[in-house]
């Protein structure tokens, strides 16, 4: 049983009398009240005032007093019970006094998870501040349930109707402005003038429906959000400062995490018709991937491409590898370090993704050849360079002595972000079905998966701590091997009209090739002068 005491109260007030026995006026003349509290003799009556209680806890580290005590209660029992409820925690060592705030305890805590990357911290950050201080910071740890938390994620909904709104009036104005600009193009000459007016109102229209937000806030950044909340909570249970993790009562949108999907003939198709990618994660087939390596063989980042298509780092992996981590005896590269960037195109040099992250690479023979002739190149451009900047030293700054092995004409590394941007806009040109550039690791997954490599070894290939993690997500399985599980069982069993299978027509115009001892011919570098972000967009 709680050690304090529950007692009757009310708001009732009564004149100040001085020793005399008449009414004290205060400084405008008025009659000086004071409240009645616990002497009212109202108090007798069942719906008059309301039941405090008051709880002697231990006194703190230094000795100091700690009488917590509420009052607006309907009942005796009621302030009891809670009374009970505030002993209970002291007792289990949570700290029923505090009155730090959500904001306050969300600072500290941000503060002190030096143990966090920087990406993940800014990350963190960008959720916490941008989402929770403002709509929860107010409210005193002590008072945070999972309503409040619940009411958050309401707005966030809200906001995604309203945002998609946005989209179908930008849509709206999109179409608006096309059919203006083709009415105005195609009209005979001499055009009338209120067709080009009204061309240029519907582009200004279409200006500012595209300045509201259009991009919804989907269920795996709620997640994610939501994970974020849950994880400094868990710190505060652990510190005795709140009971419950209030953030794994919320109810969100359910996310699956897509599945990588083939660009097969049929999607392609339908792409093509309705500019509409069948899924967010897409995947080359093996003519796919050939068609775009072939088309980039000129291209500034070709090797950085080709690398990734068939070793499979990832972005920051690629960009911030150091000649000193690759063995050009060997064949082999170390991924010890990665480039990372944020939303303010800042980029900094941290460590991989995970423990599993930090391993050896093997090059193929195509991409060694490639590595091979890379660094001649590499040099032959700073021989160019140097002498550039001893001519023309205001116009061209001194080389870069980066030690990256992808670098431009100027020594430093590539961009992350400008290497991605520049492979949207080459595939875009070729016009070939759009991928994410972080999608050419589905792409050298399902290759090596199609080549007979082993679950295993394409796990070590990726650099994923976990089997399921390979298994469940990097290996979309080619059209081929899916028509082969399919045939599987029925091969099995022995039938006498059994259909025959079907046979591939141009298969039977085809001559066989036959084995040949001649090795493979050499991939062929030459040097690309410049090599600059500009060449890169181009």
């Amino acid at each position: 049983m709680f050690k304090g005491s529950t007692y009757k109260r009310c708001a009732c007030k009564e004149p100040v009398l001085d020793a005399s026995g008449q009414p004290e006026l205060d400084s405008k003349g008025q009659p000086k009240l004071r409240q009645l509290g616990s002497n009212c003799p109202l108090l007798k009556k069942r719906d008059h005032g309301s039941w405090y209680y008051y709880v002697k806890l231990p006194d703190g580290p230094r000795g100091e007093r700690r009488r917590p005590r509420k009052g607006g209660f309907l009942t005796q029992k009621k302030a009891e019970e809670a009374a009970q409820k505030i002993w209970d925690e002291a007792q289990g060592g949570v700290d029923v006094e505090s009155k730090e705030t959500v904001s306050e305890y969300l600072h500290r805590w941000l503060k002190k998870r030096v143990d966090l990357k920087r990406s993940t911290r800014d990350d963190y950050e960008a959720i916490l501040t941008g989402v929770f201080i403002p709509a929860l910071g107010h409210l005193r740890m002590r008072e945070l349930r999972d309503r409040q938390i619940q009411e958050v994620f309401q707005e966030i909904w809200d906001s995604n109707e309203v945002k998609r709104a946005n989209r179908i009036a930008a849509q709206q104005a999109k179409t608006i402005c096309e059919t203006a600009y083709k009415t105005w193009k195609t009209a005979p000459k001499p055009k009338p003038p209120e067709l080009r007016q009204a061309w240029h109102q519907a582009r200004q229209a279409l200006k500012e429906a595209r300045t509201k937000p259009r991009q919804d806030t989907g269920p795996g950044r709620q997640l994610k959000i939501l994970n974020t909340l849950s994880k400094a909570l868990d710190d505060a249970v652990a510190e005795k400062l709140i009971t419950e993790n209030w953030a794994k009562l919320v109810t969100i949108p359910k996310y699956d995490k897509p599945d990588p999907l083939v660009w097969t003939d049929e999607r392609v198709a339908r792409w093509r018709e309705t500019d509409e990618k069948p899924g967010p994660v897409m995947v080359w087939t093996p003519q796919q991937t050939g068609e775009f390596l072939d088309a980039a063989v000129a291209h500034p980042l070709y090797i950085m491409w080709h690398l990734m298509v068939f070793r499979a780092p990832r972005r920051g992996e690629a960009t911030g590898l150091p000649w000193t981590e690759v063995d050009m005896t060997k064949g082999t590269a170390n991924i010890v370090e990665t480039l990372v960037t944020n939303s303010a195109y800042e980029v900094w040099e941290d460590t991989p993704k995970s423990r599993a992250s930090r391993r050896s690479v093997t090059f193929d023979h195509a991409t060694f050849a490639l590595l091979t002739a890379w660094r001649d190149v590499q040099k032959a451009q700073r021989e160019e360079w140097e002498a550039k900047h001893r001519a023309e030293p205001d116009k061209y700054g001194p080389y870069v002595n980066s030690g990256c092995v992808f670098t431009q004409a100027d020594g430093t590394p590539w961009h992350p972000d400008n290497v991605s941007q520049a492979f949207e806009r080459f595939i875009k040109r070729l016009g070939l079905p759009p991928i994410r550039l972080h999608d050419l690791r589905h792409c050298a997954a399902s290759l090596s998966l199609a080549a007979g490599l082993s679950m295993k070894a394409i796990q070590a290939l990726l650099g994923h701590a976990s089997y399921s993690l390979t298994a469940d997500t990097y290996t979309s399985l080619m059209p081929q091997f899916e028509q082969e599980a399919a045939n599987a069982p029925v091969s099995l069993v022995p039938r006498q009209n059994s259909p025959e299978k079907p046979t591939d027509p141009d298969r039977d115009n085809k001559t066989e090739p036959t084995p040949s001892n001649t090795p493979q011919a050499t991939p062929q570098l030459t040097l690309v002068h410049g090599g600059t972000a500009n060449e890169a967009a181009a």
